[in-house]
């Protein structure tokens, strides 16, 4: 019997949901409040987008001096690389060392003075003559 009298006092409930319709509501904003909001935010905006280039300035500004560093070691590099290979250059032109590698490994000899024509180097005029007398190649 005690059970019965436990049920029969929960009380059952019900939970309607009432909708409301919003639609018509409008809300009412006055003209100098909504001109001072947008004055501010315009300010706002102004100073974000100022400190927006100023921080983009300062980071260019750094990026731009690691690169100069970086061009400062390869110009560095690259004259030090450039030294060397000039000298090596000027080693491998040298006349002493052409003709050891000629009679030595090329198997040359001085030429008999025989062998040796001089000619007249010849003038301007004949330089010219020559050029036009050539034949048409085509």
């Amino acid at each position: 019997m005690k059970s019965r009298k436990k049920r029969s006092s929960v009380a059952t409930q019900f939970h309607t949901v009432k909708r409301i319709d919003n639609s018509r509501l409008v809300r009412n904003v006055q003209p100098v409040r909504l001109r001072s909001f947008y004055r501010t935010a315009g300010l706002g905006a102004l100073i974000a987008a100022c400190l927006m280039m100023y921080i983009y300035q300062h980071f260019r500004c750094i990026d731009l001096s690691f690169q100069l560093e970086d061009l400062k070691s390869q110009q560095l590099l690259s004259s030090s690389l450039n030294s060397e290979l000039r000298l090596e250059i000027e080693g491998l032109r040298d006349p002493q060392r052409i003709d050891v590698i000629a009679r030595r490994q090329l198997g040359l000899t001085q030429p008999m003075p025989t062998q040796v024509q001089e000619y007249d180097a010849p003038t301007g005029a004949e330089v010219a003559a020559a050029g036009y007398a050539r034949p048409n190649q085509e």
